[in-house]
């Protein structure tokens, strides 16, 4: 493998620069306006995995944004990797509040990252993280290192819910077949605490609509006499948790995983200090469930939160209106045993009940994914720790991730496989977020550490 650091060293400023040539490009699939945008970067993607060696590479349509496929099949015989990432990135939103642009990549050294972190939307989330697999691919193939087969399959929407990703899948079954897949989109503890995701939160997303009069109103005219739909959707958001933050749709906690005592306090055991959590949030004090540690609130924890709300006048200076309407957008993070339709449903229905007679509601579904948790006793796992040991020189810590990837729960319908989660990021990194970063150091590590999961998956596969 020392063939592959020198190959590593000698061309690192190269691929440092083929990922800020990628981060400049604009693919937020969530606003149309950068539709050519999104598109542009498919073909960027396409033409890297030409360059690095990939064969039969293709931009293949879906009905919304297209799936990059590539593959190397160096022999039949041997296990084939099936390498998912995604080259779209959320909406920059609020552009107000980045230091720098959010697609004009700039690299500056913090605390954290004190080698540098790139600065840019979707330096993480997943640009960044899904290059590292097509710079290891390229340079396990320019030193003959390749040891098995690889497929990759990049794509377009995962930001926007992966509606056409299950399709594409079942249509492209065969063409997809692999032993495992291979994911980083996930983070680790820190750079020098590396941990191994073995569990995701699963995701249902609504938007909510409460409708009050015809037409926006005086709020002198007609304030007091008429509902207000602002306020009231203020009233049902605030009653969807009790005092305990415990959350009070009926039936939501029928089937959250009861997860052991030993199991959480091998979770707990992870380090987190609560004080430097705090400072980093510039925030007073922590908030969630009773009765449960920041770590556990986080990943076997369902929570509810809103994402975004807002009604009547917005803009500069005063504006004496009675909105006629009020949205919310609102997510709900769901642990192992819950079902995201069966979620939805229950939110519909409780939701719709609150609503006072004044006032119409509309609960409209958009996307959703189960859970999943990753089995740490299977060789795709112990490939990946092999792997840490190998670049970090540690055992990885096994960690549940709040996070959710709604599409590991659907390879493993469709494809019947396994997936392991090999993420290099920091929870610590911004994603979604003004400012996203990566660092320098996780985007090289990971570069050195994703040829030896290929290497030792090979080798406990043939064992």
């Amino acid at each position: 493998m020392e063939q592959l650091k020198s190959y590593l060293e000698e061309h690192k400023e190269r691929f440092l620069n083929e990922l800020l040539d990628l981060l400049r490009i604009p693919s937020v699939s969530a606003d149309s306006a950068y539709k050519e945008d999104v598109l542009k970067t498919a073909d960027f993607i396409k033409n890297k995995l030409i360059a690095a060696g990939a064969e039969n590479v293709e931009v293949c349509p879906t009905d919304g944004y297209p799936i990059v496929y590539g593959d190397k099949i160096i022999d039949a015989s041997l296990p084939t990797v099936l390498v998912y990432g995604h080259y779209d990135v959320q909406p920059p939103d609020p552009m107000d509040l980045w230091e720098s642009g959010p697609f004009e990549p700039v690299i500056k050294k913090t605390e954290r990252h004190p080698e540098g972190a790139i600065y840019a939307r979707g330096a993480c989330d997943d640009k960044g993280q899904a290059y590292m697999h097509v710079k290891a691919f390229e340079n396990m193939l320019a030193n003959d290192a390749l040891p098995c087969n690889i497929k990759f399959m990049i794509e377009g929407e995962e930001e926007v819910g992966s509606e056409n990703l299950g399709p594409f899948l079942k249509a492209n079954a065969d063409r997809l077949s692999c032993d495992v897949i291979l994911i980083s989109d996930t983070s680790m503890i820190a750079n020098d605490v590396p941990s191994i995701t073995t569990g995701l939160r699963g995701l249902s997303y609504v938007e909510v609509e409460v409708t009050g009069p015809n037409r926006d109103l005086h709020s002198g005219t007609y304030g007091g006499g008429v509902g207000n739909p602002v306020n009231i959707l203020a009233k049902m958001i605030a009653s969807l948790h009790d005092d305990d933050n415990h959350i009070t749709i009926p039936g939501f906690y029928d089937d959250v995983e009861v997860v052991s005592e030993a199991e959480r306090k091998a979770m707990n055991e992870a380090p987190f200090s609560v004080d430097e959590y705090k400072e980093h949030l510039d925030i007073n004090d922590i908030h969630g469930e009773k009765g449960y540690t920041t770590l556990e609130r986080t990943s076997i924890r369902p929570t509810l939160d809103v994402n975004g709300m807002w009604g009547g006048y917005i803009g500069e200076g005063a504006k004496t209106v009675l909105p006629s309407k009020a949205y919310a957008k609102i997510s709900m993070r769901l642990v192992p045993n819950q079902h995201s339709d069966k979620i939805t449903e229950l939110f519909q229905k409780h939701f719709e009940s609150l609503a006072p007679k004044s006032v119409k509601v509309k609960v409209t579904p958009h996307h959703g994914g189960e859970p999943v948790v990753t089995p740490t006793e299977g060789i795709e796992y112990q490939a990946a720790e092999k792997a840490y040991e190998a670049t970090f020189g540690k055992t990885p810590i096994p960690q549940r991730a709040g996070g959710s990837i709604p599409i590991v729960a659907l390879f493993e319908e469709v494809l019947g496989v396994k997936t392991v989660m090999m993420g290099f990021g920091l929870n610590s990194d911004a994603i979604h977020s003004p400012n996203e970063h990566y660092g320098l150091f996780n985007y090289y590590k990971g570069i050195e550490t994703i040829p030896y999961f290929y290497k030792y998956y090979t080798e406990l596969a043939k064992s």
